[in-house]
């Protein structure tokens, strides 16, 4: 941290080891509530230590997160690490008293990623590409791998190769919390798959990652985000990311009437309230849904009402 070395330095290095190791949290997670509990301190001179924090310092420190023009999802994260936090102090006998237990968070919108509709998915995986070059038939690879099992770009950049099961078609990635699970993909995935793996043999120095970069290590995220997003724009006009593959993987599931559990199981959502906000069902499929299921939906119903009708109605009325 930043300023004069203090408790706040060893509580927060703890705190992280946990996230870490008991919490299994990613790399990015961690570094984010490194950030922000960094930030937190750095901006309270006179506090040394998480048993100093009152609810009045954490309200003030949001209140100048959003003086200085923090998006509200961004406040929203720096509430939810002060939370955990000292969540944990209070778990760990550190304090006596959760000063974040009545810390509110900004209400943030529920916005979903941007998703292909089935076309452009199909204009994107069955472009033509140059089949000599081993970038192409990688990053190939990487989408239909990608929009195949919906899985993470993290997920997919440290999956090796024996996570591969090539006779059942499924890959066994690691998600978060440390939670494994079984993934399965299709016919043109795996030709994808065995198409790079003839260039990967050449490329790869001292690696047994599934997919590599151009110098043999391990692939970078950042090389797949950039991929991916220049390869949707050449599509659809605008750069999406490789969480929209996976938005779209789940949509198109969905559309083909997949059960929702199946959909959670598929994306390794511990809950399925995660589910229901991360995936959307297409207005086109609720509307034939309805017609199937509702018996007055549509010209069905008008013309049953009509032929309900009796024919001397006028007389009957008198």
């Amino acid at each position: 941290m930043s300023k004069a070395a203090g408790e706040c330095d060893v509580e927060v290095e703890d705190f992280l080891g946990y996230l870490s190791g008991a919490r299994g949290r990613s790399e990015n997670t961690v570094r984010a509530y490194r950030n922000d509990l960094t930030q937190f301190f750095d901006s309270m001179p006179d506090i040394s230590s998480v048993k100093q924090v009152s609810l009045v310092d954490l309200r003030a420190w949001l209140a100048d997160l959003h003086r200085n023009g923090c998006a509200r999802s961004t406040i929203a994260r720096k509430a939810a690490a002060a939370r955990a936090f000292t969540s944990w102090a209070l778990q760990r006998g550190i304090i006596d008293v959760d000063p974040a237990i009545r810390l509110a968070s900004p209400s943030v919108p529920k916005s979903l990623p941007a998703t292909l509709t089935q076309s452009q998915t199909s204009v994107l995986l069955d472009r033509e590409i140059d089949f000599t070059d081993p970038i192409h038939v990688r990053d190939q690879a990487i989408l239909e791998l990608l929009y195949a099992t919906g899985i993470r770009v993290a997920e997919l950049c440290s999956a090796d190769l024996n996570d591969l099961d090539s006779s059942r078609r499924v890959i066994r990635v690691v998600g978060k919390g440390n939670k494994e699970r079984m993934v399965p993909y299709g016919i043109p995935a795996q030709i994808a798959i065995d198409r790079w793996c003839v260039f990967r043999a050449d490329i790869a120095i001292g690696t047994n990652s599934l997919f590599v970069g151009a110098r043999g290590a391990r692939i970078d995220q950042r090389v797949v985000r950039t991929m991916v997003n220049q390869s949707t724009k050449a599509v659809t006009g605008h750069s999406l990311s490789p969480h929209a593959l996976r938005h779209t993987a789940a949509t198109h599931v969905l559309e083909g009437g997949a059960d929702m559990r199946v959909v959670q199981e598929f994306l390794g959502h511990a809950s399925m309230a995660t589910t229901q906000r991360y995936t959307h069902v297409s207005v086109e499929r609720l509307r034939k849904t309805f017609e199937t299921a509702h018996p007055r939906s549509g010209s069905d119903a008008q013309s049953n009402s009509v032929e309900a009708a009796p024919s001397n109605a006028t007389e009957s009325m008198d």
